[in-house]
């Protein structure tokens, strides 16, 4: 049997602290990065714009090219703007939620160019992996770009983002464990092969988090650690080089109700949802995760939502669809069904959907 070398790419700057968009130029220059351009996402210039660019442009021999507020994620509009920005660029900066950092990760690796993640809200692990999610011939789809150059995060933007962003992170950040798990399953179906180091990253993100003690979600040390178990989750993927480490039967359910809704809510949110259903059907530290979704009030949250039970019994019945290379929990009928059993027949689901 072969074996190849996997080469891993993991960020150069790595800041998480409170307060530091005010360094974002001193964090860049010390990369050896001299020129950049920044995009901004929708309404974020107004909000914390001045501060990166008075940070960049005051930072010796560091050169800001250009700047854009962009949150278009159409294939067709990234490739033209890819080859419109200056030629002489180092560096695309991304700051803003999770459309304009697919962006500009999207144009930095049509460019082959180093990306820096400045997101102001931390909804998924998206900001620290080299996934992205861009439309094309209409739909949203998973592409692969580029793992970011760097990622630096402030905890006060981030704490003072609405509440439903630090839910959604933690939704995404649960379902690692149900992610693994579905890896392993498929590796005893003889459909996947895990890599063993990823897949304890994974574990190891998640359970940082949902062991650590804490009064509230917003606290500083409490956010710091939701970022750090994030990207941990991006350099998982990116160690396995897929994104089963982090994502699987759970992500599907997400994936298909964003098909089949009109108006589909956080990817977190969902994803929460479904991991814990998932947990069930899989039998798998579902106590632990119905532990950690009530104490932090995500299931509250939910409740709030008006989310329906038949919505989720379509996307199970469709999750296979979205991914039928792969062999997940919900690849088998007999596991289907028994999900949609749980969405009737469990007390927390039967409370949080309709």
């Amino acid at each position: 049997m072969s074996t190849t070398m996997h080469r891993i790419e993991i960020p150069t700057i790595m800041e998480v602290d409170s307060n530091i968009l005010k360094n974002a130029g001193a964090y860049i220059k010390r990369a050896g990065i001299n020129r950049v351009v920044v995009l901004f996402g929708e309404g974020i210039r107004e909000l914390f714009g001045q501060i990166i660019l008075d940070s960049i442009n005051s930072t010796a021999s560091l050169t800001l090219l250009e700047t854009y507020d962009y949150d278009d994620i159409k294939i067709e509009s990234l490739m033209p703007m890819a080859f419109s920005i200056s030629s002489n660029t180092e560096a695309v900066i991304g700051v803003g939620g999770g459309k304009v950092l697919d962006a500009a990760k999207y144009i930095a690796f049509l460019k082959n160019l180093p990306f820096i993640s400045i997101p102001t809200s931390t909804s998924n692990d998206g900001f620290s992996s080299s996934g992205c999610s861009l439309i094309i011939n209409g739909r949203r789809t998973s592409v692969h770009a580029v793992m970011p150059f760097g990622i630096i995060v402030d905890i006060a933007v981030i704490k003072n983002a609405p509440v439903k962003f630090i839910y959604s992170g933690l939704g995404d950040i649960v379902s690692k464990i149900t992610a693994v798990f579905d890896w392993y399953y498929e590796e005893g179906n003889r459909a996947a092969r895990v890599n063993d180091f990823a897949a304890m990253l994974a574990k190891k993100s998640v359970n940082s988090i949902v062991r650590m003690p804490y009064t509230q979600i917003t606290e500083e040390f409490f956010l710091k650690e939701m970022v750090d178990s994030l990207t941990m989750s991006g350099i998982a993927m990116q160690i396995a080089d897929n994104s089963a480490p982090a994502s699987g039967s759970e992500h599907l359910i997400s994936h298909a109700l964003d098909k089949i809704l009109e108006k589909p809510q956080l990817h977190g949110i969902q994803v929460g949802i479904a991991t814990y259903l998932m947990s069930l059907v899989q039998q798998h530290r579902y106590k632990r995760i119905e532990k950690f979704l009530s104490d932090t009030g995500f299931f509250d949250y939910v409740q709030t939502l008006q989310l329906r039970a038949e919505d989720f019994e379509r996307a199970i019945e469709l999750a296979p669809e979205i991914k039928p290379n792969r062999y997940t929990y919900l690849h088998t009928e007999k596991n289907r069904a028994m999900a949609k059993e749980l969405l009737r027949s469990d007390n927390i689901l039967n409370k949080i959907l309709k």
